[in-house]
């Protein structure tokens, strides 16, 4: 007799992804979807006992930069194995299409990887569908690759066949389901935009659903500046908007972030729809070349949108031509080659060229604490897949805030955490029957224990998984069991709702 379910979990305790507390449940999958939650009575053709152990809606990482990655390395294991079932890409201005621009900006984290050819925004989630990772994956039209295409590096204002080119290109990312459009206003070539450049793109998906995203003009000294320019963008163009990496960089900055959050707070009340997204943690990760165009190791006062990084406060994460210089901090340049900051850093961006990413750390665990309790935070790792010394977020972001935050500091619950990074986004970036344990979603999950779920990578040793969770599913599938990746690669392209 064939069973009535495709799988039953049973005993779990279920957060559902709504913020409500947790309850013991059953759940069954039929297909790709949830058919039941409660009492299962039929068998399933297979059975998961998730006795002593949580079940959860799968995490939607909100900001990653795994556009080509899930090409690359298409199980995705740095995100499925930390329970993510579904990645947004895209962020920071940096899109997957126009494809040759995208390859310029991207494609340098994957030297000698095979990334296949698309024609726009469309063309890019057709090639997820035709080629699927082990993970769902949603994007961002990204406006510094739109410039890119449109008038190269130019650093000045466009002129108005260059803006019509760009508007041309969100307008096709918008029709084919992308979830919205951003900028790296801090980044080449985007941060010779004026504000009426951005207003005018944005306007481009008023009327959609679609929303705008920014890691924004200044996260140092000029924090609230960028956070008055990101709201105004939002609120002239007609759309939601989402503040990439919320922070205050550099330590002259710390505290600013109080008065950030009522920029915030201000604007909510007004009607504006603004959330922002988070990492975890006190050190940042960006391309070296960011870091000195910023003025970070300029002498005098801080000028840039960074704020000072000492010299023993970056750490290399990325060389492709030099992998011996990998894990190793700008200091020990400056000794090896007796030159100042700047002058070592300049020789180190020159020898490696694009593909040079650092970790720079320039937070404090005050400020991020004090965002993360916000109610606008959700969960993002913004995780750099590239080089064998990554920023430890890229493994163990999700499981930092539910085992550290949550259950540990008690920051948050561990119910709210959980609607951070399911319900909350899979609303704000309208992705359909997604972020919820409820009859008729797909059944994106995640089983793991409450008492151990911890991230163990570090800056020396990044690339290890984190302890505690067991299984993943994505669409009905399991791509981890018992703490190993399957293989299996069920993933999607996920259009706007």
């Amino acid at each position: 007799m064939a069973s009535e379910w495709d799988l039953v979990i049973r005993n779990a305790l279920v957060y559902d992804g709504s913020g409500s507390p947790p309850v013991r449940s059953e759940v069954a999958i039929k297909g790709d979807r949830i058919s039941q939650v409660g009492t299962i009575g039929g068998a399933g053709a297979r059975e998961i006992d998730a006795r002593g152990h949580a079940l959860a809606p799968g995490f939607i990482d909100v900001h990653s930069h795994d556009d080509f990655a899930v090409f690359a390395t298409p199980e995705m294991d740095f995100k499925v194995m930390q329970g993510v079932t579904t990645d947004v890409v895209g962020n920071c201005g940096m899109g997957a299409a126009p494809y040759r621009p995208a390859t310029a900006m991207i494609g340098g984290m994957h030297p000698g990887a095979h990334i296949p050819q698309w024609q726009g925004y469309g063309g890019y989630l057709d090639a997820v569908d035709r080629d699927p990772p082990s993970l769902n994956v949603a994007a961002l039209i990204g406006h510094g690759t739109a410039r890119l295409a449109a008038m190269g590096n130019a650093r000045r204002k466009c002129d108005a066949a260059e803006l019509s080119a760009m508007r041309a290109i969100v307008a096709e990312g918008v029709a084919a389901g992308a979830v919205g459009f951003s900028t790296g206003l801090i980044y080449e070539p985007g941060r010779y935009a004026a504000t009426e450049e951005v207003i005018e793109l944005a306007r481009v998906m008023a009327g959609s659903t679609a929303l705008y995203a920014s890691h924004m003009r200044d996260e140092a000294a000029g924090l609230l500046d960028a956070i008055r320019e990101t709201i105004r963008i939002g609120e002239e163009a007609g759309v939601a908007v989402e503040i990439s990496h919320h922070k205050a960089s550099g330590r002259e900055n710390w505290g600013r972030v109080r008065d950030s959050l009522a920029l915030v707070d201000a604007a909510r009340a007004r009607g504006l729809d603004v959330t922002a997204d988070q990492y975890p943690y006190t050190a940042g990760s960006t391309i070296l070349a960011a870091v000195i165009q910023n003025g970070a190791f300029d002498d005098g006062p801080a000028t840039g949108g960074l704020g000072k990084v000492p010299a023993d406060k970056l750490l290399f994460a990325a060389m492709p031509k030099h992998p011996e210089w990998e894990g190793l901090r700008l200091s020990a340049f400056c000794e090896r080659w007796n030159l100042p900051a700047r002058a070592a850093a300049e020789r180190v961006a020159s020898e490696e060229g694009a593909g040079a990413v650092v970790i720079v750390e320039t937070m404090d665990e005050a400020d991020v604490r004090t965002v993360l309790k916000h109610p606008s935070t959700m969960i993002g790792s913004d995780g750099v897949p590239a080089g064998a010394k990554p920023h430890p977020r890229l493994y163990a972001t999700f499981p930092r805030v539910l085992g550290r935050y949550a259950r540990d500091e008690k920051l948050l619950t561990m119910q709210e955490a959980i609607y951070r990074m399911t319900a909350m986004p899979a609303r704000k970036f309208h992705l359909a029957d997604r972020g919820l344990v409820r009859e008729g979603y797909f059944a994106d999950l995640v089983i793991f224990d409450p008492a151990r779920i911890a991230d163990i990578a570090t800056y020396e040793n990044p690339r290890r998984y984190p302890e505690g969770l067991s299984h993943v599913l994505v669409n009905g599938t399991i791509v981890a069991r018992e703490g190993r990746h399957t293989g299996a690669r069920p993933g999607r392209a996920l259009r706007r709702a």
